[in-house]
């Protein structure tokens, strides 16, 4: 069929806003790259993935990835050493959390995450309405800088950075791995895994979730989990201290160190090299306690141990509300 010149104008036209239509999403979602000169960066970013990467050079660059059909209505701001994501007022619907997923996240007008005067509390969700829109976040640390990400949902992923970090994160999984420098995770919901750490400090926590890993070497390690478990394997730091209020704890020690853990409710284990030595002091509320190898000094009673391994140097303190404890020998 041969269309006569107007319907073949109006068909042109309609295919040239279709295709406008189509290449929309693709350009909203193109990288937009910032170079931070400063000692250190902070990404603010309320949904998505959040990658931090070795970079070279001497500035942080941080690259953001808008994505979902709603794109477009984000903003991407930068101020001094920071880059914040800013979405629009009302909730965020992010699909990668899961259909019934929801959760509640502080942030400020301007993009911040976190608590405050000023701060709003903006819903976030699987599904249902709102704005339909996240960013994924990568950035690229060169060696001797430091970087903080801010998350709400989602996931962080830390690997082969060589200088400071922090995640401060509100339902998010935080991964780290093979990393050189101190180093600080907090994560309201979600696990905790770390593998082939080493720097000055490490601190670990979750509110909710689980602390995982293991090739911890640090001058000192504490991992707080409020209700979860904790299970971590060769670590070598001088003073380790474990607690959670509702979980187990395992934990298996590389090298000397003073040693306390806690729990409110869970099982305690400890895997001791041959070598290690310390003071022993073992209380529990309800549960065996079971003390492998030659110990002096031991004095024992239903719920409590005091003794001496090795030359005693160190000090291996343990409590627990209810829940077995075992010291074994690797």
């Amino acid at each position: 069929m041969i269309l006569s010149p107007p319907r073949r104008l109006a068909r042109l036209a309609l295919a040239g806003l279709a295709a406008v239509l189509a290449a929309a999403p693709a350009a909203a979602q193109r990288a937009e790259r910032f170079t931070l000169d400063g000692r250190s960066a902070t990404v603010h970013n309320l949904a998505g993935v959040v990658t931090v990467a070795a970079g070279t050079g001497s500035a942080v660059v941080v690259e953001v990835t808008r994505g979902g059909p709603d794109a477009a209505r984000l903003r991407v701001t930068r101020e001094g050493g920071e880059v914040r994501v800013v979405y629009p007022a009302g909730p965020v619907v992010y699909p990668a959390m899961g259909a019934r997923a929801r959760s509640t996240v502080g942030v400020r007008r301007d993009g911040r995450l976190g608590g405050g005067m000023s701060s709003q509390q903006v819903t976030v969700a699987g599904a249902g309405t709102g704005t339909r829109a996240w960013a994924d976040v990568r950035v690229l640390v060169p060696a001797g800088r430091a970087v903080e990400v801010r998350q709400g949902v989602g996931r962080v992923s830390v690997a082969n950075v060589n200088g400071r970090v922090t995640v401060n994160a509100h339902a998010a999984a935080v991964d780290v791995r093979d990393t050189r420098g101190p180093l600080a995770v907090e994560t309201r919901s979600g696990a905790v895994t770390v593998a082939n750490v080493r720097g000055g400090t490490v601190d670990l926590a979750a509110r909710s979730g689980s602390i995982r890993g293991t090739g911890i070497r640090a001058e000192a390690l504490e991992a707080i989990v409020g209700s979860g478990s904790i299970n971590l394997a060769g670590v070598a730091a001088p003073e380790v201290l474990a607690r959670t209020g509702s979980g187990s704890v395992d934990l298996g020690l590389a090298s000397d160190a003073d040693l306390e853990i806690g729990t409110g409710s869970g099982a305690v284990t400890v895997t001791l090299p041959r070598t290690f030595g310390a003071q022993m002091e073992i209380e529990t509320g309800n549960g065996a306690i079971t003390v492998d190898g030659p110990v002096s000094g031991r004095r024992a009673t239903r719920t409590t141990f005091q003794g001496r391994v090795g030359d005693g140097r160190g000090s291996l303190e343990i409590e627990t509300g209810s829940g077995a404890v075992r010291i074994r020998r690797s």
